[in-house]
């Protein structure tokens, strides 16, 4: 029980953490998409430079992303796309909880 534990305390500070922001998950949706520069994740995102600089950096420390400079620029790409699916399959329970709610509250209308 204390490997799971030690294991789980491990995935909360190194992954969960990491996801803990809505803004990070859509910056690892759009880093799916292809490899951004920060200034191009602000515009697409429309969220302030300084703002997705920190977000990266979250990203980064959590071996999420990755940076590969291009002259000046520095560019991010996902890590693992496993992450993706991660996300996707978390999506897919949170949609079957909403329209198992939504279900319940047609019953409770109908009763």
């Amino acid at each position: 029980m204390s490997d799971l534990r030690s294991e789980i305390n491990r995935l909360h500070a190194e992954i969960c953490s990491g996801l803990a922001d809505p803004t990070r998950i859509l910056i690892l949706y759009t880093l799916n998409q292809g490899s951004r520069n920060v200034s191009e994740l602000a515009e697409e995102l429309e969220i302030p430079q300084p703002t997705v600089s920190r977000h990266l950096k979250v990203l980064r420390e959590r071996r999420m992303v990755q940076a590969r400079r291009v002259g000046q620029a520095v560019y991010y790409s996902l890590r693992d796309q496993r992450v993706i699916q991660a996300l996707d399959l978390l999506r897919a329970v949170l949609a079957s909880n909403l329209q198992g709610q939504s279900i319940l509250a047609e019953q409770v209308q109908s009763d």
